[in-house]
């Protein structure tokens, strides 16, 4: 386990409209406020995109994503973790579940572990960001999975 200690900074309330793209809106927003570090809740709806629901074999690496294009309109409950790159930009890693017609998914809503496009938003997304200061923590790649890993502790370029 890797751990790092941060306080709670400032907290956005943020409201995606019809068409945005989740997580690249989101992203976006952190980078023009000067957010390198925080959380990130989402309620609304999605509308279009492909989820990823896990790797289609666990024992290849770098693991090829399964995807689940989103059928229609779906309810989204999503978190995630907003963290910076090697080169200091913002990324937020973040999973949901979606629900339509009594049927539930749930996986990473960048599809691809962590390859655009993404999800877009339907009708109405509402986020909540927290801020989350004086935690140094870095995305790292790492080279087995082709992920760009969270590592608490690693030094963050600034943006």
């Amino acid at each position: 386990m890797k751990a790092c200690e941060g306080k709670l900074g400032r907290v956005f309330i943020i409201r995606l409209e019809d068409g945005d793209v989740v997580p690249e809106c989101i992203e976006r927003f952190a980078e023009e406020h000067g957010v390198a570090v925080g959380q990130v809740i989402l309620v609304g709806g999605v509308g279009d995109g492909e989820v990823v629901v896990g790797p289609l074999s666990s024992e290849e690496m770098p693991p090829q994503p399964m995807l689940l294009p989103i059928d229609g309109v779906h309810e989204v409950l999503g978190v995630g973790v907003l963290a910076p790159d090697e080169d200091g930009k913002p990324v937020l890693h973040i999973h949901g579940a979606l629900g339509r017609s009594g049927q539930t998914m749930s996986g990473c809503l960048r599809p691809g572990g962590c390859l655009r496009p993404g999800v877009t938003t339907w009708l109405v997304g509402e986020v909540i960001l927290y801020e989350i200061l004086g935690a140094n923590a870095a995305r790292v790649r790492d080279e087995a999975s082709g992920f760009d890993l969270l590592e608490p502790g690693a030094a963050q370029k600034t943006f």
